[in-house]
């Protein structure tokens, strides 16, 4: 996993032309978002447990967006920071969103002790939890914070945002998938679909190492790490000890556990654009974040052993 993504960082640090360097990890984005990770849902779907409360996954998503709100809100009011309402309004959502499409699925997939049994978890917490978080409280949250929202655009940034809601490949790939769990496939399409469903998780990790060498704003640090403490620590603990106390052991929590505990979502930066959020603290949130989960995932390994 950490080979992946160092890979994409280095790749992008190559000796390429400018233009080549730019466009490469745009067009590999625009083919895992469409493609890629809609045909390894497919997939992966077929193969994965979906009893046993999977419906949990997406309401402990929920409530972890509750949490972090409260937290990054209650920390808004005490820190008597004079910060523009753009600021604020970046500070939420990554305090909230977090990646748990491009990193949480190649690192439930890859855990041994997680891998395609529990990856149904994570697909539910995404699409159910994240997503819906995104666009819907996020676009709230964003139209609330934004200044200028919806100038010199065709588009409402409300339409906006349900135009991307609406228009995600993963919603119809998830149906398509749980159709196709009773339909006997051919061996070799079998073996066909893995091995381009594993391509994708790699390539999404070499995605991440491209996006994190892009990062050049590592300004703001201070609310970047109360962010991420937010987003990365304190919630996910919180989650933990909740689980812990309905009962909830082993793989099940830990999935849920580790997607509440994603970086910032590349999400935030979308958002920031479509609502004329903070820009620059809303990179420097994905970079600290990014950079910190080979710090915190051992972290949550232990405290919540399978």
């Amino acid at each position: 996993m950490v080979a992946s993504a160092l890979l994409g960082w280095l790749g992008k640090r190559s000796p390429r032309r400018a233009s080549w360097q730019a466009r490469t990890p745009l067009a590999l984005g625009r083919f895992l978002f469409w493609l890629g990770v809609p045909g390894s849902l497919i997939h992966f779907l077929r193969q994965t447990d979906l009893s046993g409360g999977v419906w949990m996954a997406p309401i402990m998503a929920w409530v972890t967006f509750a949490i972090a709100f409260g937290l990054a809100w209650g920390w808004l009011q005490v820190s008597g920071q004079p910060w523009p309402r753009a600021t604020k309004g970046i500070f939420l959502l990554s305090s909230m969103v977090g990646n748990t499409g491009y990193i949480g699925y190649p690192i439930v997939l890859l855990l041994p002790q997680l891998g395609t049994a529990y990856f149904g978890w994570a697909v539910f917490y995404d699409l159910l939890g994240t997503v819906f978080g995104a666009y819907g409280v996020g676009a709230m949250i964003g139209a609330y914070y934004g200044q200028g929202v919806g100038q010199g655009r065709s588009l409402s940034p409300w339409r906006q945002s349900l135009n991307a809601l609406v228009r995600a490949p993963t919603f119809p790939a998830f149906a398509l998938g749980l159709l196709l769990r009773p339909v006997p496939f051919p061996g070799w399409l079998d073996l066909g679909l893995q091995g381009f469903a594993w391509s994708m998780v790699m390539l999404s990790l070499v995605l991440m190492g491209m996006r994190l060498q892009q990062l050049r704003s590592w300004q703001n640090l201070r609310p970047a790490l109360m962010s991420t403490l937010i987003r990365m620590a304190i919630a996910p603990v919180i989650i933990g000890v909740l689980l812990t106390l309905l009962g909830w052991q082993g793989a099940p929590r830990l999935v849920i556990i580790l997607q509440s505990a994603m970086p910032a979502a590349f999400a935030n930066l979308v958002l920031a654009e479509t609502f004329d959020l903070d820009r620059d603290l809303a990179v420097t949130c994905l970079g600290v974040s990014s950079a910190l989960l080979l710090v915190t995932l051992p972290l949550w390994l232990g405290l919540f052993p399978v």
